[in-house]
């Protein structure tokens, strides 16, 4: 890798970690934790690349690249931030960043970014963006954030067909959020000064889907479940999208976007959507993963919606750890909105400021979807006289009397007899690896005290595989310097 790279963070350490890692990669390094010092550096000509955080002390990340650009139309900006959300993703995009990186990033795909920028930098001749009208800082019905892999991908794929006149349908299960995504595709994209008008299969009759159509001018129409409408309606709504698309008024004509179920081909199938209907509305299908395709996201909502739930008048609350730690292993059946109901619900009968375990567990059973508690290891009973010198005993799980993997057998087919005849939820097996290696790492860290090389020696991995888990798993700050 060549090419001189200028780095604007005000955390210490990531402009450390990342001088280090540029710099054995044979570029050159100039980093600072101020906006405006990077932005005499590129007026001055330095720099074949830009990495810059967000929100800085001296302002905002993303509110630069059109000035950076004004300069120096062939610098490349990959942004990373904290701000997990789509909005930033949506900003990144139309600012043109080379790329949009979450926090915590992963440091290889960040240097394998930094690589294809300074490779592909863009031409000269690239057309600068238009100033683009501020966007608002919205708080949806249902959160829009998330750090998982999953979700900042949907962030991605929304972000780059925001103003495509393309029609969009937006698949997944129950509660995950797909009529707050369905919105943002009208809140934040260039239609938003224009009418949003919801069509659901209660009010599908002529008159209704007109007074659709002339709301919703030069705006969005947003159809609900179309799998829902009976065959009468299905066929109103074709007559519709014909219309608007070869009518005298096209140039105004609302973009269409749908919601429907995880499987909308499925529905094709059966007879309840109608297969013209279904290619008139997937230009593109966009899916929203489910809660517990995103496990890692569960804390940071939850906190989120307690937080938003005081705004509104409830009692200012905070999850304590076992009460995180029960949250974090539910399956969530109802994904986020049953995550917002429950998190509602404890707002107002937590019994203060801290939401105990035994309050969680309650709420939990109350939601009809208990689960097993959290692996718990103990010690065996201390070896007899006869056995002494054979080396340490076997660790238990909840104090049993055989060796470990029977606990750990039992304690599975606990957690399957749960479920009863069903299955439990797809992703299993990384759930309970995950499970099991938190609380190894975490009782290893604090038993060296801190120090990443001597646990590291300890579980007897590599050092960069230590990191790397300590990352995947979002342990404490408290617990390691993380790049935040």
């Amino acid at each position: 890798m060549d090419g001189t790279v200028l780095i604007a963070d005000d955390d210490r350490t990531i402009r450390t970690v990342l001088t280090q890692a540029l710099t054995r990669a044979g570029c050159r390094v100039h980093a600072t934790g101020s906006l405006a010092q990077l932005s005499k550096w590129v007026e001055e000509g330095r720099g074949d690349l830009v990495i810059t955080d967000v929100m800085m002390p001296d302002g905002n990340g993303i509110d630069r690249i059109p000035a950076i650009r004004d300069a120096r139309p062939d610098l490349p900006v990959i942004v990373i931030s904290a701000q997990n959300t789509i909005v930033t993703a949506i900003r990144a995009t139309e600012a043109e960043a080379f790329e949009y990186l979450p926090k915590p990033f992963d440091l290889p795909d960040l240097m394998a970014k930094a690589n294809q920028a300074l490779s592909r930098r863009p031409r000269k001749s690239d057309p600068l963006p238009d100033a683009a009208a501020p966007r608002p800082a919205a708080d949806p019905a249902m959160p829009l954030i998330g750090h998982a892999p999953a979700m900042q991908s949907l962030f991605r794929m929304v972000a780059r067909i925001l103003n495509a006149d393309l029609p969009v349908l937006i698949a997944g299960e129950p509660g995950v959020g797909k009529t707050t995504i369905a919105r943002s595709f009208h809140d934040l994209s260039d239609r938003r000064d224009q009418g949003l008008a919801i069509l659901t299969s209660a009010d599908a009759g002529d008159e209704a889907i007109s007074r659709a159509a002339d709301k919703a001018r030069g705006g969005t129409i947003l159809i609900e479940n179309p799998a829902g409408f009976d065959a009468a309606a299905q066929a109103r709504l074709i007559g519709l999208i014909e219309s608007l698309e070869s009518g005298p008024d096209r140039a105004m004509a609302p973009r269409i976007v749908a919601t429907t179920g995880p499987d909308p081909q499925a529905d094709v199938a059966a007879g309840r959507l109608r297969s013209d209907l279904y290619y008139r509305l997937a230009g593109v299908t966009v899916t929203v993963p489910p809660l517990r395709a995103r496990v890692d996201d569960i804390l940071p909502l939850a906190a989120h919606l307690l937080a938003r739930a005081a705004t509104q008048g409830l009692p200012d609350r905070a999850l304590g750890d076992d009460a995180a730690a029960l949250l974090r292993v539910h399956a969530f059946p109802g994904n986020v909105r049953e995550l917002e109901n429950m998190m509602r619900r404890l707002a107002l009968t937590a019994s203060g400021p801290t939401i105990t375990a035994a309050e969680m567990r309650e709420a939990l059973t109350q939601q009809g979807a208990t689960r097993a508690a959290p692996l718990t290891v103990v010690p065996a009973p201390p070896p007899s006289s006869a056995a002494e010198g054979a080396g340490p005993a076997p660790y238990q799980l909840g104090g049993g009397n055989g060796p470990l993997s029977d606990s750990v057998e039992a304690h599975l087919q606990r957690y399957f007899d749960l479920h009863g005849d069903s299955l439990p939820p797809p992703g299993l097996y990384d759930r309970i690896l995950r499970e099991i290696e938190r609380p190894l790492l975490q009782v290893a860290l604090d038993a060296t005290g801190g120090n990443q090389l001597r646990c590291a020696d300890l579980l007897g991995i590599n050092r960069n595989t230590l990191r790397k888990k300590l990352t995947e798993l979002n342990i404490e700050v408290t617990r390691r310097r993380k790049l935040m």
